[in-house]
Formats: structure tokens, sequence, C-alpha cells
């Protein structure tokens, strides 16, 4: 099993965290693990993605042009990264910005109001993390556990009393990402 994945989208939305606590999560399962970060020189606002990959062999190259899924949090990466999803692969939105949505065929989509949730859960700082369950919902590639794990290592121990919350919001995600279905593909 190998998984190649990009998450990209505003800096300050916890996409590198995202992909990290993936990574270390990978790392829990004994997988083979790449975690490549890109982001702007803006602290937040910038646009920020990151690639990772995890691989029960070993990984060859980091580079990648091409994903299984695409996890995307913001319209510029949606124009950036839709056509880069391989045909049969997932892309995994969250509708908030987002003006033009995604219109491919071949490809598995779903949809998060990660944005919203975590608003409703009373902390927008565990958006990614709504993200994030509804990404192992929908591709189950890490075990919960292994989350959880990877969560400790890279939280701050000072905020290792919001991993209730996290795992809280894991579940929100899992318990709310809707599939769509793309009749037909608008030019």
């Amino acid at each position: 099993m190998t998984e190649e994945i990009i998450i990209a989208g505003f800096g300050g939305q916890g996409v590198l965290s995202m992909g990290k606590i993936l990574a270390y999560s990978g790392i829990m399962q004994d997988q083979e693990v790449s975690w490549m970060p890109s982001y702007g020189p803006e602290m937040r606002g910038g646009t920020a993605n990151v690639t990772v990959i995890l691989s029960d062999e070993r990984i060859s190259s980091p580079y990648l042009q091409i994903f299984d899924t695409a996890i995307i949090l913001n319209q510029q990466s949606m124009d950036k990264f839709e056509e880069s999803v391989k045909p049969g692969g997932v892309l995994l939105y969250d509708p908030n910005g987002i003006s033009h949505h995604p219109t491919r065929t071949d490809i598995k989509i779903f949809q998060i109001e990660g944005t919203k949730l975590a608003s409703e859960m009373g902390n927008k700082k565990i958006f990614n993390m709504v993200v994030l369950g509804a990404f192992l919902k929908v591709k189950p590639i890490v075990q919960l556990e292994n989350v959880i794990s990877g969560l400790k290592k890279s939280l701050s121990e000072r905020y290792h009393h919001l991993i209730p919350l996290n795992e809280e919001a894991i579940t929100m995600g899992m318990n709310n990402v809707n599939p769509l279905k793309i009749t037909e593909s608008i030019s």
C-alpha cells in the first residue's frame, strides 16, 4: 500500500500540522514516510501545502506531480491541485471560501464543512482535525490510536490538555463527511 497525499490551503489553517500528524501516524504503524512542506514567507494567509507519502515499501522520491488524494482548503489550492488527482483518486475539500467547486467525474469527491463544525465546537483551531477525521473516514490508512499518538508527538506538552478536544474534532469529521456526485463535467 502506498498513499500519496497533497494537503493545501492558507497558512494558519493547520495544513503542515495535519501532514505532520499523518506522517507520525504512519511511523507508528511501521510505514515508510515522507513529509515535504512548501509554504510562502508569510506566517498566516500565505499559501501552504504539504506532500505526505505513506507506504509499506521504500519511497523512491518525495517529489510528486500527481496524487492519490488531495485535501483542499481554499480556492487557490483547488485551482492548482484539482487536476493533480489521479483518475480514481480522492479529492476532499471544505467548501468555505470555495467559489469554483470541483467538476471532475473521474475521481471521488468528498466535502467536509470543517470551518463550520470547528466553529460550532467552539474552537476554530481544531478545523484541521475535523478535516483529518473526514479524510480518515474516507481513507482509513492509519489507525486512530496512532493519530492520537501522532498528536502527542507533534503538540508541545503544554497543549496536551487539548488532545481530547482534538480527538472529538476527528470524530466530528468522521461523522460529517459527505460524498458528492458530479454528473457531468462543467466547462
